[in-house]
């Protein structure tokens, strides 16, 4: 492995139908970096656990958080989680699972937001759709409506993505202006996503307009 580069992110992906795994294992396929080592529909089909996994990938309903909380409680050192729903309420449970970061995307996610997601996970970030989140995390999220302030504010580095984002520069042609990794683009901009409270690439470019962070 070269100066600079990183292992491949390992991922299991959990899902009670095949196709929903076939279909999961196609998206997150697209990024050489990612390698889905282990796919399986429930956890106790597992013979053993795969070695090295960085992501658990799994469709909520392919499993129950007791059996989650039991599985996560003995695999070191711990998974980062992402959880594919469309119910809120599953951001509290997953807040208490034994994990080293999680996430909450919608069944319909797209190929772009769940590779982000991957890559913010397996940097140890929160990840979530304001929607899902939001219940956990109260008025923390800052939702569209709300332009006054930021949960946190932008990195240097963040907003220098977020200009480039205005400028409808594609994840790697931002990557060879700003001389770093495609991959840390996709975790600035999750971040930025999160810190905006927005979901996609449009929202964080018109908040960040009306916010004052890009001057087009």
């Amino acid at each position: 492995m070269g100066a600079g580069e990183r292992d491949l992110i390992r991922i299991l992906v959990l899902a009670a139908s095949l196709a929903e795994r076939a279909g999961l294992r196609a998206l997150l396929s697209v990024d050489e970096d990612v390698e889905v080592v282990a796919e399986t529909a429930a956890l106790s089909e597992l013979e053993s656990m795969p070695a090295n996994i960085d992501v658990l990938v799994s469709v909520a309903e392919a499993v129950t958080f007791p059996e989650l909380g039991d599985f996560l409680a003995g695999v070191e050192p711990p998974l980062a989680m992402l959880m594919l729903t469309d119910q809120p309420q599953a951001a509290q449970e997953l807040s208490e699972l034994p994990t080293r970061a999680w996430g909450l995307l919608p069944l319909d996610t797209s190929e772009e937001e769940l590779l982000a997601a991957v890559n913010a996970l397996y940097e140890g970030l929160l990840v979530g759709t304001p929607a899902l989140i939001q219940p956990l995390l109260g008025q923390a999220v800052l939702t569209y409506e709300d332009e006054d302030a930021l949960v946190e504010t932008l990195t240097d580095r963040e907003s220098e993505v977020l200009e480039l984002l205005a400028q409808g520069l594609a994840n790697k042609q931002i990557a060879l202006e700003l001389g770093i990794s495609e991959h840390t683009i996709k975790f600035h901009i999750s971040s930025i996503y999160t810190k905006l409270g927005v979901t996609n690439r449009i929202e964080a470019v018109r908040l960040g307009v009306r916010l004052g962070l890009v001057v087009l």
